[in-house]
């Protein structure tokens, strides 16, 4: 059945889904997203990829603050689809579609519920993701599952690559449920086994060298393709975009940066972290090799300087 849809979503893991529903035998009559946010170092103001994809589409495009006000045209779809909207449905918007409001959610609930699930769960270890498509309640991420999706993470996953794999999946796992709707039932979640995803703060990507490497590997991984995480030098800030643990131990401090052949490496609480692709808020503040950023900037990175100890630096 080809079903009249409404969507609300913003950033590009939405639009991807979006995407597919515009390919798909669906139509999608109208969409919500956030209003236009100051971006980039100018911090002029661009539209959501929602609102991009949507425009170019011809479909109209809302940006309420919240949609208390919405009830009469979503009064008119069968679904509401949601994904990464960033607000909490009233009752009255939950209960306004013909049917009911999906969720397309970036993890395998009941666990990470909330903001961040792709971060939190890289940076837990934890050895798998997924997506679930979820009939919308009062709570957060609490309604009953129609499907879940899961996704192998490993060594090398990174935020930014899990969050697009995830919203090829959900949206691959969303057109599949649509097809079985609405006969399909969804099941309740078990909150007893339910974690939170806070949304991330600026005090998550700030690197703690007293942690094991293998835990700040899984921070830099995490938030590649985000905010970065970043330590400090005397009177710099270094952004570390792809690190690895090493297999070495010092007796230096948390910290201390150190040479190892061609390599360079950080002390951490256990193990060394080996870092490999960096951006220093100096000159061009380019991504460089590590190798690349010690040749340039040999003042701030040289062997024994002491990462971390300035929380002042801009």
């Amino acid at each position: 059945m080809a079903w009249r849809l409404g969507f609300a979503g913003a950033p590009a893991f939405a639009a991807t889904i979006l995407r597919h529903l515009l390919d798909s035998p669906h139509s999608v009559t109208v969409v919500y997203t956030q209003p236009d946010r100051p971006a980039g170092r100018g911090r002029k103001l661009l539209p959501s990829p929602v609102r991009v994809l949507a425009e170019a589409a011809g479909i109209d495009v809302m940006t309420p603050t919240n949609l208390r006000d919405e009830r009469a045209t979503l009064a008119h779809v069968d679904w509401l689809v949601v994904a990464a909207y960033g607000l909490l449905l009233p009752p009255a918007i939950l209960a306004a579609p013909k049917h009911h409001c999906l969720n397309v959610h970036a993890s395998l609930l009941p666990r990470w519920r909330g903001a961040a699930p792709v971060e939190r769960a890289i940076m837990a270890g934890d050895s798998e993701t997924g997506v679930s498509i979820m009939q919308m309640d009062e709570g957060l991420d609490t309604g009953p599952v129609y499907r879940r999706q899961p996704l192998a993470l490993h060594d090398e996953s990174t935020g930014e690559h899990v969050a697009n794999t995830l919203a090829e999946l959900g949206a691959q796992t969303l057109l599949a449920v649509l097809d079985e709707l609405p006969e399909l039932a969804p099941e309740p979640q078990d909150d007893r086994l339910a974690l939170y995803a806070p949304k991330l703060t600026p005090k998550d990507a700030v690197i703690d060298w007293h942690q094991d490497a293998e835990v700040l590997s899984r921070q830099v991984r995490a938030l590649t393709g985000r905010t970065a995480a970043y330590t400090t030098t005397s009177d710099a800030r270094l952004r570390i975009l792809e690190a690895r643990p090493a297999n070495t131990s010092s007796d230096a401090p948390p910290g201390t940066l150190q040479r190892a052949g061609r390599d360079w490496h950080v002390v951490c609480g256990e193990g060394a972290l080996r870092l490999l692709t960096v951006q220093i808020n100096r000159g061009k503040g380019r991504p460089l090799t590590m190798q690349d950023a010690t040749n340039g900037y040999p003042s701030h990175l040289f062997d024994g300087a002491l990462l971390g100890q300035n929380a002042g630096v801009a």
